[in-house]
């Protein structure tokens, strides 16, 4: 994760709980989201017998959340270790405004969008590209009573991130969770520099830079105001091949998105720059990643 460095601390593998790790993810070659599970999850905690002490209470809607994911089925949420790092930066840094590439099931929209409404923030925005997984966060966070702070905006990111700003919803970014579809995490941050959301102080924690990994990201935010200028001028503006070198992740996305084409016409701000730091960390699972 990209955030100043007086806010990051390592995390020993000997720390994580093994009792609160999620189920296995499935082999390669297996679905392991988009396949039903999202909305078996929804089934799962509005049956859940505690269903009326679950209501309006982020913390217990999470921990349901949790459940289904370390005895039914494995979910690619941000989970309790990596989690805790962006709640403790909320604290730190008490965005006013807190935007997340990538709401999934929710559950960082839950985590991150509480924590802000504690630090004294007034919105967060969840950004999913999936109708399905959209409504989904919808209805958690409409549980969890946090629907006064978390907005889900439905809609491909960069899309989203354009009319929130033609329409004058979003002016500034204080923090930024990237968590999305991984070759527009680099595409997507220089949007955002180009509409002037991202300004000295916005801080950004990207998840999985290392782990399936995203070169692109990581070269551009530790670029300087020179490299970037000479990479802009020998980028093209035909667009990008959004599948290529990405792995699993993007094999899955493939089958809901097609053959995609990221565009390379926005040149971000080559003026600002970004102190990087890797954070060791944990998936859910308990498999150790720096991000």
């Amino acid at each position: 994760m990209d955030l100043p460095s007086s806010t990051i601390e390592s995390v020993e593998r000997s720390r994580f709980d093994q009792s609160k790790a999620y189920v296995a993810q499935e082999p390669q070659g297996q679905a392991f989201f988009d396949d039903g599970r999202e909305v078996d999850l929804l089934h799962f905690v509005y049956g859940h017998p505690s269903i009326e002490d679950i209501r309006g209470s982020p913390s217990r809607v999470l921990k349901a959340i949790d459940e289904y994911g370390r005895t039914k089925k494995y979910l690619m949420n941000v989970g309790d270790d990596k989690g805790k790092i962006v709640s403790d930066l909320i604290a730190d840094v008490k965005p006013k405004v807190m935007v997340e590439l990538g709401g999934y099931v929710g559950y960082s929209a839950l985590l991150f969008g509480d924590a802000v409404r504690q630090a004294g923030g007034k919105r967060y925005y969840s950004l999913e590209r999936n109708p399905e997984f959209g409504a989904v966060i919808m209805s958690l966070v409409d549980l969890a009573g946090l629907s006064d702070v978390v907005k889900v905006v439905i809609g491909s990111s960069a899309d989203s991130i354009k009319r929130l700003h033609a329409q004058g919803d979003l002016e500034s970014i204080d923090l930024m969770f990237l968590d999305h579809y991984k070759p527009a995490y680099t595409t997507d941050l220089k949007l955002c520099e180009h509409l002037g959301l991202i300004k000295p102080g916005t801080v950004l924690a990207a998840d999985n830079v290392i782990k399936p990994g995203n070169p692109p990201y990581l070269e551009y935010v530790r670029s300087s105001v020179e490299e970037k200028r000479k990479n802009a001028e020998k980028e093209q503006t035909n667009g990008i091949d959004a599948q290529s070198g990405f792995g699993r992740n993007t094999d899955m996305y493939k089958k809901r998105v097609g053959d995609e084409k990221l565009s390379t016409e926005v040149k971000g701000n080559a003026n600002l720059v970004y102190e990087s730091k890797l954070v060791n960390s944990f998936e859910p699972t308990g498999d150790s990643v720096r991000t």
